[in-house]
Order: structure tokens, then C-alpha cells, then sequence
């Protein structure tokens, strides 16, 4: 599969896979971004990207930097018609003000191959084991 993507702002950096296997692509910063503590914000990649038919983009975080910085995706699906700028809302989970330098990975994005579903209401679902039990219905050992 190939993914067509294009520089919106002329810094950008393109996105990269950090080896070879790795299932997330790279996203990086296209300008010095600081988060201030418990505060969510924006990242601008300077990138859009065409995402093949039936397929989506969802955005990950970076291990290295929700570990070690304390910053959290906060969420991102991104549909095969959206041709706009790759923008990351990030929250900072940590105590104190974070920098993201210019040209630091910011987040992955993973492209999945999904299935459309047609909605379809009906009066009643099929019985399961588990049925309506929620968090903690397995069991707490």
C-alpha cells in the first residue's frame, strides 16, 4: 500500500516509519509547541495525507513521549476523504510545562483496513455469557 502524502507547510518534515516493520508511521512538529501542565493543545504537522479507499488513520500515541513527558492523544480518527492538515490534540498529563521542539515526533498513526456497516435498529440483540456486564464483570482476580 502507498500513502500519498503532501507538505502543506514547506518546514514539514515527512512522515517516517522509525524501522522497518513498524505498523505506526511518524508524525512530527512543524513549529516549537509548549504544553502547558494539565492543559491540552494542538500540534500542527504541516502534512495531509490521502488515505486509500476503505481504509482509516488512527492516531497513536508515542510511547517515548506519553512515558516520558506525560503527553496523551486525545484521540484521532482520520477518514480517507479528509484531505486537511494532520493536526494532533494532545493533553499534558504531568505537573509541570512541556516543550515539543520543532521537528520532534509527536504521535503515530496506524492505517487500518475497516469493514462500512449498514445500521440496522432492531427490538433485540442476541444473548451472550456476558450479556450487559461492564467493567470488572470477569472478575477481580
Amino acid at each position: 500500500m502507498k500513502l500519498k502524502i503532501k507538505k502543506i507547510l514547506k518546514d514539514a518534515k515527512l512522515p517516517t516509519h522509525g524501522h522497518p516493520g513498524d505498523a505506526g508511521v511518524d508524525f512530527y512538529t512543524v513549529e516549537d509547541v509548549i504544553f502547558a501542565a494539565g492543559k491540552q493543545g494542538e500540534v500542527r504537522t504541516g502534512i495531509a495525507v490521502e488515505i486509500p479507499e476503505n481504509h482509516v488513520g488512527l492516531i497513536w500515541d508515542k510511547s517515548s513521549i506519553s512515558f516520558n513527558l506525560g503527553l496523551k492523544i486525545m484521540g484521532g480518527v482520520v477518514d480517507s476523504s479528509y484531505r486537511g492538515e494532520i493536526i494532533m490534540n494532545l493533553l499534558n498529563t504531568s505537573n509541570k510545562d512541556v516543550l515539543l521542539p520543532k521537528g520532534h515526533k509527536v504521535a503515530q498513526m496506524l492505517i487500518q483496513k475497516f469493514e462500512h456497516c449498514d445500521i440496522l435498529e432492531v427490538s433485540e440483540l442476541s444473548q451472550t455469557v456476558r450479556g450487559t456486564g461492564r467493567e470488572g464483570s470477569t472478575g477481580h482476580n
